[in-house]
């Protein structure tokens, strides 16, 4: 055993989240997987196994106590890295149809032994998220999006609204003081067809205070949008 299953199955308990016998033995394959990877790719800073099953399990399982994701439901995770929180929702609920997406292809390679060695499936899909969210094939198509990322909510929210299909939600986590990011992001997400309906504030643990925002599709997003990063990063959407 490398993760401290009984921890996390406390922890997913916290959130709701039953976590059977063998989503426990998914979840610890995943994480010594995880550290083995990292030892040859830069995956994540956090690589002992209680900060594995609380930073980064225990985390993305939240997002099933804060989000309704009905039977079946499509999400798309936007730069999931090593998997969060994609992964994890789908070890937890695996009637979700999954799309991790990720830029940098060496972390899909990853992911995809992952999967492999669990004996679960996703779609992997190697792209940018502004090229992606242009195609026919995934414009407007999911119910869901995800991210767990470190860029601002109004950039992170042109990457990912534009993925989700009318009456669909993106769901953003954050760390602590997301009020800022919140009130500075809701023009721009007006305007990309969104309307937060919700921010859930609570503890991690030791890991502090986290922050789960709702924001749901309203509209169809304009078709300009995504724009290419380089303007995103230059002229964020006021």
């Amino acid at each position: 055993m490398f993760i401290p299953l009984e921890k996390l199955k406390e922890y997913a308990l916290n959130f709701g989240v039953l976590l059977d016998d063998t989503a426990l033995e998914r979840f610890d394959t995943y994480g010594r997987l995880l550290a083995e990877w990292n030892e040859k790719i830069n995956l994540t800073a956090i690589t002992d196994p209680e900060g594995i099953a609380l930073k980064h399990f225990a985390d993305s399982l939240s997002v099933l106590k804060y989000c309704e994701i009905g039977e079946g439901a499509s999400l798309i995770d936007v730069g999931t890295g090593a998997g969060f929180p994609g992964l994890a929702l789908l070890i937890a609920r695996p009637d979700i149809k999954l799309t991790l997406l990720d830029s940098t292809k060496k972390k899909l390679t990853v992911i995809e032994d992952i999967l492999s060695n669990i004996g679960l499936s996703a779609e992997l899909l190697h792209s940018r998220a502004e090229e992606a969210g242009q195609k026919e094939e995934y414009r407007e198509k999911f119910d869901f999006a995800t991210a767990r990322a470190v860029a601002n909510l109004r950039e992170l929210s042109e990457y990912c609204l534009p993925f989700v299909k009318k009456s669909g939600s993106f769901i953003s986590m954050k760390a602590a003081k997301a009020d800022e990011e919140i009130s500075g992001a809701k023009k721009a997400i007006a305007v990309l067809g969104g309307k937060i309906e919700k921010a859930e504030s609570f503890v991690l643990g030791e890991a502090g205070e986290r922050n789960i925002i709702m924001i749901k599709k309203v509209s169809s997003t304009p078709g300009k949008y995504p724009r290419p990063s380089a303007k995103i990063a230059k002229n964020p959407l006021e």
